[in-house]
């Protein structure tokens, strides 16, 4: 009865997820994510503000954070301040609550831990599954998020899809070049992200280096106390 009782438990936390993966109608691509890439974080960190931020936020994550990947203070105003603000304020959206809700019918969410929430492969996904439809106000629609409120920004770089479907299997067919390539927008997605998943968890690097060496730390503090104990019940015996 109990060992029923544990697969069942197991089987209810993974439907959830594997429904979740049906749902979006494409089968997720993992992101190329690594957050000790400075030079990925800096593409990613200025691809954001440039496409991003005008409509989201990153409320949580302030300016001058980005010292921690490698940017100076000029170089934070220089590349990623562009609306006057300081290089110690937050990353606001230029977008209000109320003027996002009358153009898309929805306020664009923050984006500050979007990563956390949706997951890097899903972002990554998202971002490269958008497709022309005449049916919705936007005139976009997307094969993992279906009538998604959220224009394709980046078409102009990826250029134009459309969907082909046949019979269950839908696919997403290039109909208008963009200026970059599909490996160049690949990889441009994948900055994107990978910046977007430091952002959720900016000390993340610090966070692990630090736990390496308290376990190191610990480590040697057991191979003392080890030694200490046997030193001390020789003498005993």
């Amino acid at each position: 009865m109990k060992k029923i009782t544990i697969v069942a438990i197991l089987i209810l936390c993974i439907v959830p997820f594997s429904v979740y993966a049906a749902e979006s109608g494409m089968p997720l691509e993992r992101a190329p994510v690594d957050i000790t890439d400075n030079a990925s974080l800096q593409r990613g960190a200025e691809s954001f503000v440039n496409f991003c931020l005008t409509c989201h936020g990153a409320s949580y994550m302030r300016y001058n954070r980005h010292r921690d990947i490698g940017y100076t203070n000029e170089e934070i105003l220089e590349k990623m301040v562009h609306t006057g603000q300081k290089v110690g304020d937050l990353m606001l959206s230029a977008m209000r609550k109320k003027e996002g809700e009358e153009w898309f019918g929805v306020a664009p969410p923050d984006l500050s831990v979007i990563a956390r929430s949706r997951g890097a492969d899903w972002l990554y996904t998202y971002l490269k599954a958008f497709y022309r439809d005449d049916a919705t106000g936007t005139g976009w629609n997307n094969l993992v998020f279906d009538r998604a409120a959220m224009p394709h920004v980046l078409y102009q770089l990826q250029g134009e899809q459309k969907l082909e479907v046949n019979g269950d299997q839908k696919s997403l067919i290039l109909d208008k070049p963009g200026q970059m390539t599909a490996a160049e927008f690949d990889k441009f997605v994948g900055d994107l992200v990978n910046y977007m998943v430091y952002l959720g968890e900016p000390h993340a690097n610090v966070r692990k280096e630090l736990g390496v060496k308290v376990i190191l730390f610990l480590l040697g503090m057991l191979a003392l106390s080890y030694f200490l104990k046997k030193e001390y019940w020789r003498d005993i015996h």
